[in-house]
């Protein structure tokens, strides 16, 4: 069961005004969590990887605290849009290539909403692969809702995302945005909440996974060896 798609008349009329309110007050679910990203970074910040940086608002707030930041996207038009936006830039590079054709080391890997594009196992284990020794991997991912927990996680999301997005955006929108890029490739996530998280504990043992408001996950890791996480 979907909560967006009941069909009860009372849940999907509660379901068009939500909608109608979050078009009138928008904000991004994914950038809310850039400061989660930022609190958790590692000691050692020489070179930082963003899979699938999209347009490359991620990659603008690690430049400056590495001094190499690389972004990856499979899709072209946002590789293309990232490497316009930090054309010339000494720190920041994008390559469009998939994240199994990564090699190299890093101190620090994120993942915002991509994690679900890709064999999750896999994806993992090229993680541990290019992870420096006290290396964190920070991941905020969307999973396939299951559960009565996951659900009531869901309905607790849609019911407070108008109340934040009118903080966050508190002047009405009276017409739809358009910033002119091209757009985010989406994927309905297939993995369950308890799926991967039984794999990224599997694969990265140690690993913290945390269910999080407004539909998304955590999943952080540290690679053994090294000196651990800055505290500030």
């Amino acid at each position: 069961m979907d909560i967006r798609t009941v069909p009860n008349p009372l849940v999907r009329a509660g379901g068009r005004w939500l909608r109608r309110i979050n078009d009138r007050h928008p904000w991004s679910h994914n950038d809310h969590f850039h400061g989660w990203i930022l609190r958790r970074l590692p000691v050692r910040r020489r070179r930082a990887l963003d899979v699938g940086c999209g347009a490359g608002l991620l990659l603008g707030r690690l430049r400056g605290r590495f001094d190499e930041v690389l972004g990856i996207d499979a899709d072209s038009a946002m590789a293309a849009v990232s490497t316009e936006r930090f054309a010339g830039d000494p720190v920041v590079s994008v390559r469009h290539i998939r994240f199994e054709e990564v090699d190299g080391t890093f101190d620090t890997i994120t993942m915002i909403a991509v994690l679900h594009h890709m064999p999750l196992e896999a994806a993992l284990r090229h993680t541990s692969e290019l992870l420096e020794p006290g290396g964190r991997l920070l991941v905020v991912g969307l999973a396939r809702p299951d559960t009565v927990t996951d659900f009531s996680w869901d309905l607790a999301s849609a019911l407070l995302n108008p109340l934040v997005g009118m903080v966050k955006h508190p002047r009405p929108v009276t017409k739809p945005v358009d910033d002119g890029g091209p757009p985010m490739p989406v994927r309905d996530a297939v993995e369950t909440f308890a799926e991967l998280s039984r794999v990224a504990r599997d694969v990265l043992p140690g690993a913290r996974v945390r269910r999080r408001l407004f539909f998304r996950y955590t999943l952080e890791w540290t690679r053994p060896g090294g000196r651990g996480r800055r505290t500030e």
